[in-house]
């Protein structure tokens, strides 16, 4: 669908007669095939005007939905006196320009001259998208993903270097460059996340998208990233975006360029966008609460972002696990820092940081938690330089406490045992060496990450103990973006992933081999979605079974964390076929901070909590 065509007035025709039109600059594929070429009286009408150039639209569009009719004018003076509403003429260079060799390249015509206004006072109307335009694909963002942007190996293309032919009506990156430098409108536009600190804002209009959640965002799945949806940029005419919009706001009809920048496709609006309405930012507390025995023994999992014991944040976390969780009988918690913070003085224990957290815990509820953790080498498990992290236990020892307990050491392997003596108490269950206990912390798939915590428990009243691994897996630092120029885009550090996910199925196969039965929970920040290769091939070995899948969350509903255009989960809980299968187990994302405001987020991750019985036969 192409603009209405302008009609002018032709001051010179014969000059103009064999200029090239923008869509023919543009081409239909994301390299110009123009580019490094000097034109010539390319015509168009001013759409609008930036601090850096201009952009014009063609004034004889062709019939062709690949090729955009639209294109920026790099200059910061080709503006200073011309008006929105010209139709201009000008000579000037054809170039592709991108600030970072993963970004995708934005055709541009560069050094104008010879700039002529030809008439003045034409209307300039916007397009509206998915009325005016096609509607964004919903799926799929390139065809050299080959139908999945995680598929392994990562980076085995380049859109600038395989160059094909645009089809909108398929992949998000064809759909978006089709349009770029076109003037939009996004109708009934709503916000998908919180802004960042710059107000850039993810959203979608009136047009058909997939994964909504409750909230109003849009939740990936297996083979869905959401390319239907755009980011917000800075107003062109200097104004501030707020910084206070969530997940589910409204805001009112944002009309502004298409344009690639920073990595992204985005819309720079002409003005800064105005909220409308604005969604709860409260996400209902758990409904999941103990009875203080093996019957129903709740377990929670949150990162709480780098917590020290000085940490603004940590009586916000402690309020959250009263709050929110309701003080769980046993709590994975990842991203504890060392007594002194992120400061890097050899100091490699939290003892401090743990007890910080479980007095604040006891001050707003009365309930006094016991903690365990493994001190790591000190700068040897990643995070913050000088941090520390880790990850830990909370527990409440009148309902659950460690079995057979035997403190393991930052270098110390704990090894599953096999039982001895069967007939006593607990009798025929594993052990482990160390309790608590680091797996295989010298295996060469943790430099410089997290090493997994084991430990075996015992709640009360339960005939036999129930085992856990709280895990943090490698960060995605390294990463591309979902817009960028390597296809499928790079997900950082996917190798180290997939050999943590080797050693830490490996540890549980193991166990479960000696007790197919026992009941085990694997939990924490993996870094990783579950339709992912690493955690495919962690749920291979290991036997174990997503949480969310055995109780049937809705696909939508499963996230932890919103980033960029998507909600979406890198926190899980498995767990063993006995729990996956039991009629009482149950399973919640509370969110808390995907939900929340920009200054009202106590950590990047939402918190979870499940509810099992560990009674045991």
């Amino acid at each position: 669908m192409k603009p209405t065509p302008v009609l002018w007035v032709f001051a010179s025709l014969q000059s103009l007669a064999a200029a090239l039109t923008v869509a023919e600059i543009n081409g239909n594929k994301f390299i110009s095939p123009y580019s490094g070429q000097a034109v010539t009286n390319v015509t168009g009408l001013l759409i609008a005007k930036g601090p850096n150039g201009i952009w014009i639209r063609s004034t004889t569009p062709d019939d062709d939905d690949a090729t955009s009719e639209a294109v920026y004018v790099f200059s910061n003076k080709v503006g200073a006196n011309l008006t929105v509403g010209d139709i201009i003429s000008l000579d000037g260079k054809v170039t592709e320009y991108r600030s970072n060799a993963n970004y995708i390249y934005l055709t541009e015509i560069a050094s104008p001259t010879n700039v002529r206004v030809v008439s003045s006072g034409n209307a300039v109307t916007p397009l509206v998208i998915g009325k005016d335009t096609l509607s964004p694909p919903t799926v799929q963002y390139s065809s050299l993903d080959g139908g999945d942007i995680y598929s392994l190996p990562n980076g085995v293309a380049n859109v600038s270097e395989a160059n094909l032919v645009l089809d909108p009506t398929k992949y998000g990156l064809d759909f978006w460059e089709s349009l770029s430098g076109e003037l939009v409108t996004v109708k009934a536009p709503r916000a998908i996340k919180t802004p960042n600190q710059y107000g850039d804002t993810w959203v979608v209009g009136d047009w058909a998208v997939t994964g909504e959640n409750k909230h109003g965002g849009l939740t990936m799945s297996d083979k869905d990233s959401n390319p239907e949806i755009i980011t917000i940029g800075a107003p062109l005419d200097g104004t501030k975006n707020p910084t206070t919009s969530k997940m589910g706001d409204q805001f009112e009809d944002i009309t502004g360029i298409v344009q690639q920048t920073f990595g992204f496709y985005a819309i720079l609006p002409l003005t800064a966008i105005k909220t409308t309405a604005v969604a709860s930012a409260a996400a209902p507390p758990t409904t999941l609460l103990s009875q203080g025995n093996c019957k129903a023994l709740t377990i929670g999992s949150y990162n709480v972002e780098n917590l020290a014991p000085t940490s603004a944040h940590l009586p916000k976390v402690a309020a959250h696990l009263v709050d929110y969780l309701k003080t769980p009988d046993l709590i994975f918690i990842q991203e504890v820092q060392d007594d002194s913070g992120p400061t890097d003085d050899g100091v490699v224990s939290a003892n401090a940081t743990l007890s910080a957290l479980v007095d604040a815990i006891k001050a707003a509820s009365g309930v006094t938690y016991a903690f365990a953790d493994v001190a790591p080498v000190s700068n040897a498990d990643g995070g913050q330089p000088g941090g520390n992290i880790r990850v830990a236990y909370l527990y409440r020892p009148e309902v659950v406490e460690l079995y057979q307990p035997n403190q393991g050491g930052s270098n110390d392997a704990t090894e599953v045992v096999a039982a001895q003596g069967k007939g006593k108490s607990f009798g025929g269950a594993p052990t482990l060496s160390f309790n608590p206990g680091r797996i295989d912390p010298a295996n060469g798939a943790w430099t410089a990450s997290r090493k997994p915590l084991a430990a075996a428990w015992k709640a009360k009243g339960a005939k036999r103990p129930f085992y856990t691994v709280n895990v943090h897996w490698s960060s995605k630092g390294g990463g591309t973006s979902l817009h960028g120029d390597r296809r499928p885009p790079i997900n950082g550090a996917v190798e180290a992933r997939m050999a943590q996910a080797n050693v830490t199925g490996s540890f549980i196969a193991e166990l479960l081999a000696l007790d197919p039965t026992a009941n085990v929970i694997a939990a924490g920040d993996f870094n990783e979605f579950a339709f992912v290769q690493p955690l495919k091939t962690f749920s291979a070995i290991s036997k174990m079974v997503e949480l969310d899948e055995a109780v049937k969350t809705p696909i939508e509903e499963r996230y932890t964390y919103a980033y960029d255009m998507n909600a979406q989960a890198l926190d899980h809980m498995y767990v063993s076929p006995a729990l996956a299968h039991s009629k009482t187990t149950r399973f919640e994302h509370i969110h808390a901070n995907s939900w929340a405001a920009f200054d009202d987020v106590v950590s990047d991750h939402d918190p979870s909590i499940a509810l099992f019985n560990m009674c045991g036969c």
